[in-house]
């Protein structure tokens, strides 16, 4: 009898899960209510439907947006610094213009991809492409290629480390609530995410550029073909900079496999260098140096430099934050267990089964991000019940689901249609597709790499 009523009430929790999550995606997709809102209002919905006193939903709530936030808005501000600096210093320019001169014309829609993923690393994908699309203009141009040829490979580079590569902010929510190991998740996401980018990005590139001929905006390029000969920061040093922080998380990691017990003075001191939040602090900080006063601006610029930059991140940090109280209530109202209950019955495949999650709730929502920490939040206590699973696979499972079909739902197509001149049907035909082959294809290199470790 016990056990025909633990079920029911089981069965009963998942129902107020689909209403509250649906709930969530009509009034984010359909309303367009602010996500974060909608976010705090489906995760106290959710509570109060499945049983849990007033005040416990509250303390979920405030306990699953504080903890999420924890790092996460640390690593958001730091990472926009961080590419602030580049911008304003002409670095992410001056590493597109190397590698084209390095590749030659032909090929430089090859090193449009390696520029996407290098510049990708510490910004979100809307603050990267913002920061390439006069490289995409001016490449196109003296190249004399067809425009999609060239920006295809730099938005399959962007997007691939958004969903994939660590320390970008929506793969470390994953790697938190999973305790996934942030070393092994940087290794894995660049053996999985390099040949997945360059599938999305040159191959397809090249056969779509083809087909859809786009002319950029007139304004647009004039207003970016006048910053031509401006003085840029070396190669070298701007490679490094943005490279430190990944070096530093490398660096603490081979330290901990080395000497896992943490003996050394060494081991210590490389594990808190290889922290996160103090790999970027680092960087940044050198950052000012490198790209800031050597390129001789004053203490006066640097400062308006990182405070203007963090206007921006106010929405998506709230929404990561909201993702986190949402993900709370799962776990506090006992549907978080009702789900791995559910999901190791059924003997789903946790790999497919975080990529499918991640997957519906980017179709419906739109948003990576909200994709990211809602799935980590439905995906956690299974794969707690799920010995022997690879945490960091399921990372990047997650992770390739949350970039999958983006469509008019999505900031990201507006912002492709607007800045490369297409129309919605072209739109589809080339940003949505190249998304979807980066979900599938990363989704299919992970499950091969599954069976290998």
């Amino acid at each position: 009898m016990n056990s025909i009523f633990g079920l029911s009430h089981s069965v009963t929790l998942l129902v107020w899960t689909l209403i509250s999550i649906v709930f969530l995606v009509v009034f984010i997709a359909k309303f367009k209510w602010n996500p974060f809102v909608t976010l705090i209002i489906s995760a106290l919905m959710l509570g109060l439907l499945s049983g849990m006193k007033a005040q416990d939903v509250i303390k979920a709530v405030t306990g699953g947006l504080g903890g999420t936030l924890g790092t996460i808005a640390i690593v958001i501000a730091l990472g926009t610094m961080l590419g602030k600096m580049m911008a304003e210093s002409g670095g992410a320019e001056k590493i597109a213009t190397t590698l084209v001169d390095r590749f030659g014309e032909k090929r430089v829609h090859w090193a449009m991809m390696v520029v996407g993923f290098i510049v990708g690393i510490p910004v979100f994908f809307e603050v990267g492409l913002i920061l390439l699309i006069p490289i995409v203009f001016t490449v196109a141009r003296k190249t004399k290629m067809p425009l999609l040829q060239i920006g295809i490979p730099i938005l399959a580079g962007l997007s691939t480390v958004h969903g994939l590569v660590p320390p970008h902010p929506a793969p470390m929510i994953a790697i938190d609530a999973y305790k996934a190991d942030l070393g092994k998740t940087i290794l894995y996401s660049l053996l999985i995410g390099l040949p997945t980018a360059i599938i999305a990005g040159p191959l397809f590139g090249k056969f779509i550029g083809k087909r859809i001929q786009a002319e950029p905006p007139a304004k647009l390029a004039e207003q970016f073909a006048v910053s031509e000969n401006r003085n840029l920061p070396g190669f070298g040093i701007t490679l490094f900079t943005i490279l430190l922080p990944v070096i530093l998380m490398l660096i603490g990691s081979v330290a901990n496999i080395v000497d896992p017990k943490g003996t050394s003075s060494l081991t210590v001191f490389s594990e808190f260098i290889g922290h996160e939040i103090i790999a970027l602090l680092i960087a940044v900080v050198f950052s000012f140096f490198s790209l800031g006063f050597a390129r001789g601006f004053k203490k006066e610029d640097i400062s308006r430099f990182t405070s203007e930059c963090l206007a921006p991140t106010a929405t998506i940090i709230l929404i990561i934050g909201g993702g986190g109280a949402f993900k709370q209530v799962l776990i506090s109202s006992g549907v978080g267990a009702a789900i791995a209950e559910f999901a190791t019955q059924a003997n789903v495949n946790v790999i497919l089964f975080a990529w499918l999650v991640a997957a519906l709730i980017r179709v419906a929502t739109g948003s990576a991000t909200v994709a990211m920490t809602t799935a980590a939040g439905i995906v956690a206590p299974v794969l707690a019940q799920t010995p022997g699973a690879n945490l960091e696979l399921v990372v990047l499972a997650t992770g390739a689901g949350s970039i999958v079909l983006s469509h008019v739902n999505d900031a990201g197509f507006w912002m492709v249609k607007e800045f490369f001149n297409l129309s919605v049907p072209q739109t589809l035909k080339s940003w949505t597709v190249m998304e979807t082959l980066l979900s599938v294809i990363g989704l299919a290199f992970i499950m091969m790499l599954s069976v290998i470790i």
